[in-house]
């Protein structure tokens, strides 16, 4: 009896979750070399301060987005060494593996990598018809809670000051139930790092319970370092912040090379700690992980390893229960991918979000300008691949003058 493709695919996607990769060999093996990539670009768009935007075509006119963490300069000098003009854009593990293995002369630019695999992901759920996180097991949840920034708050001294933020949060569309606020907010600009002083203590304290009592136990409040500190300043941080009762402290260290100073840091506190935006690939999270040097990790699919990076990062976590979050302070094309990673692994906490900020800029980057965060959840995308339409007309006017894809 033959089987027709509507029910093989069925059949592919009944596979278990964690069998994410036997279900996506299955559903593409009907269509492998069927495709071939044709072209690999890159364009920095204005706003763009930590990457830029890929894009990958196909001879079936198929076309693929991603983010790297790597500027445009350096992205158009790595893509004639990935060798891919003329592959199968379904091959994604096997490509993973030659373009993250160490080969002479080069090292592998993760950040660069990661852009690369969401790209190739997208082309795979248009070939395919399906959403990513239906390629990789999903869903296994039906929005994914978002996390935003307290950039907003004007003097975190000023309890006034705080009453007006919290007013402010309330009016804003996306409801978030989640910030993160900066002890540097607390100092009006006063450099901390990597000490950190009694007086400056005193005014960070005073600070988070300032924003405590303004906007009370129903929003989480999250302590937002920038791995400034080192191990004695962090505690001192964490414990000066602690009666507020943080979601986390995030990136209180000023290293991510060795997960020591990170284990007295957690041991030395109550508030759970987070980190992550800088580590790559499972490699780097797994000392982390192994030693239980935090309590949750905190990838940025644009660095980390993309999709396939990420998902082993995630899978590794969940043998020893560790949550993983999201870091995100990219385009629309990074929140998408983002938001299908999170919905595809089972040890997600929250994920990031530039949606929200005051400037008001990604938001217009998807066609028809929807409302994507309500009562701070992302509902799912159902189009195929990442299921984002990018608008033209903001193509057009955050491309730099002279610039273009290439």
């Amino acid at each position: 009896m033959r089987t027709t493709r509507r029910e093989f695919l069925r059949a592919a996607l009944l596979l278990p979750a964690g069998a994410y990769l036997a279900r996506f060999q299955a559903l593409a093996a009907p269509l492998r070399g069927a495709v071939k990539i044709t072209a690999i670009k890159a364009l920095q768009l204005d706003f763009q301060g930590d990457g830029c935007l890929v894009r990958i075509e196909t001879d079936s006119g198929i076309t693929g987005y991603g983010e790297t963490g790597v500027d445009v300069k350096t992205a158009r000098v790595l893509i004639p060494r990935l060798n891919l003009i003329g592959a199968d854009p379904l091959a994604i593990e096997r490509h993973f593996q030659a373009i993250t293995g160490i080969i002479h002369p080069y090292r592998p630019n993760y950040p660069f990598i990661s852009g690369i695999d969401i790209a190739l992901w997208d082309v795979a759920g248009k070939i395919l018809d399906l959403p990513i996180y239906k390629l990789m097991g999903g869903p296994l949840r039906d929005a994914v809670e978002m996390y935003s920034h307290g950039d907003t708050l004007k003097n975190m001294g000023s309890p006034e000051s705080c009453h007006e933020w919290a007013g402010w949060i309330t009016d804003q569309p996306e409801g978030f139930k989640t910030f993160k606020i900066e002890p540097l907010q607390a100092l009006g600009g006063e450099h901390a790092g990597p000490e950190i002083t009694t007086a400056q203590l005193a005014k960070v304290e005073r600070g988070f319970a300032n924003v405590r009592e303004a906007v009370g136990e129903g929003i989480d409040i999250a302590v937002h370092c920038h791995n400034q500190y080192d191990v004695p300043s962090a505690i001192a941080v964490a414990r000066a912040t602690e009666e507020i009762r943080p979601a986390w402290i995030e990136d209180p260290l000023n290293s991510v090379e060795f997960c020591e100073g990170w284990m007295a840091v957690k041991q030395a506190t109550r508030t759970p700690v987070l980190t992550g935006e800088k580590v790559e690939m499972v490699k780097e999270f797994k000392p982390f992980i192994d030693n239980m040097a935090v309590d949750i990790i905190h990838p940025d699919i644009s660095f980390a390893g993309g999709f396939t990076g990420c998902r082993r990062i995630a899978e590794y976590a969940q043998l020893n229960r560790v949550p993983m979050a999201l870091h995100n302070v990219g385009s629309l094309v990074r929140t998408f991918a983002s938001v299908h990673l999170a919905a595809s692994v089972p040890n997600f906490y929250r994920c990031e979000s530039r949606l929200g900020h005051a400037e008001r800029i990604v938001e217009n980057m998807v066609a028809g300008k929807p409302q994507l965060i309500k009562k701070s959840m992302f509902r799912l995308p159902e189009g195929p691949g990442l299921g984002l339409e990018i608008d033209p007309g903001f193509m057009r006017d955050h491309t730099p003058r002279g610039e273009d894809w290439g």
